[in-house]
C-alpha cells in the first residue's frame, strides 16, 4: 500500500466521521464541558465551517507545494486573530456573510481549478479565516478558559485542513483531479446555501 493510499483511506474514514458530528448543527455546544472541547467541536459542528476549513486543504493540495502547507497554516493563524478581536469585542460587520461567501468561493476556486499565485491564495484565505476566527471569538462560553478554547478551535480546524489535504491528493490522476473539482462545487454549493439562508 502506497503512502497515497494509505493517506486516502485514513481521510476517507476519518472525515465521515467528524461530519456526523455535526448533523448536531452550527453552533452548538450542549454537554461541552471544558474551554479546548468547546473550541476543538466548534468548527466541526457547523456545516459553514466545515467546508471552508476542508476547502482550504483541498485548494493548498490542489496548487501543490508551497500552498499546501501554507495556506493551512495561514489560515489558522489568522484565525486566532479573528478570534482575539470577537472575544474583545471588536465589531466586524455581515460575519455570517463572509462564513457563508469563504465556502462559495473557495469552492469555486477548486471547482474550477484557479491557480493563484501564493501570496493571492494566501490574502484570500487570511481575510476568509478573520470571519471564522471573529465568530468562534464571539461566542467563547464564558464559563470556559479562552485559551483552551483558542488551542481546541486551532486544533479542529488544523484537523479539517488535513482532512482536505489528504482528499486533495487524489490530484495526483487525472480522475481524482475532477473528483476534487466536483468537491469544490459541492463545497460551493453549501456555502450558497448558507448565504441565501436556505440552511
Amino acid at each position: 500500500m502506497t503512502t497515497l493510499t494509505r493517506t486516502v483511506r485514513i481521510a476517507a474514514l476519518t472525515l465521515p466521521m467528524m461530519l456526523l458530528a455535526a448533523q448536531a448543527g452550527a453552533h452548538v455546544g450542549e454537554g461541552i464541558n471544558t474551554g479546548f472541547a468547546s473550541g476543538f467541536w466548534h468548527p466541526i459542528y457547523g456545516w459553514d465551517h466545515v467546508v471552508a476549513m476542508v476547502a482550504v486543504g483541498l485548494w493548498g493540495a490542489f496548487l501543490g507545494a508551497p500552498a499546501i502547507w501554507i495556506l493551512p497554516v495561514v489560515f489558522p493563524l489568522v484565525m486566532a486573530f479573528g478570534g482575539a478581536l470577537g472575544v474583545i469585542g471588536v465589531p466586524i460587520p455581515m460575519i455570517e456573510t463572509g462564513i457563508a461567501l469563504s465556502g462559495v468561493v473557495l469552492g469555486l476556486l477548486i471547482a474550477f481549478a484557479v491557480r493563484a499565485p501564493i501570496w493571492v491564495a494566501a490574502v484570500i484565505v487570511g481575510v476568509f479565516a478573520i470571519f471564522h476566527g471573529h465568530a468562534h471569538g464571539t461566542e467563547l462560553p464564558e464559563a470556559f478558559s479562552p485559551y483552551g478554547y483558542a488551542v481546541g478551535f486551532v486544533v479542529g480546524t488544523g484537523l479539517l485542513h488535513m482532512a482536505g489535504i489528504a482528499l486533495g491528493f487524489l490530484t495526483k490522476s487525472e480522475a481524482g483531479k475532477l473528483a476534487v473539482r466536483g468537491a469544490g462545487g459541492v463545497i460551493a454549493l453549501v456555502g450558497a446555501t448558507f448565504l441565501f439562508g436556505l440552511a
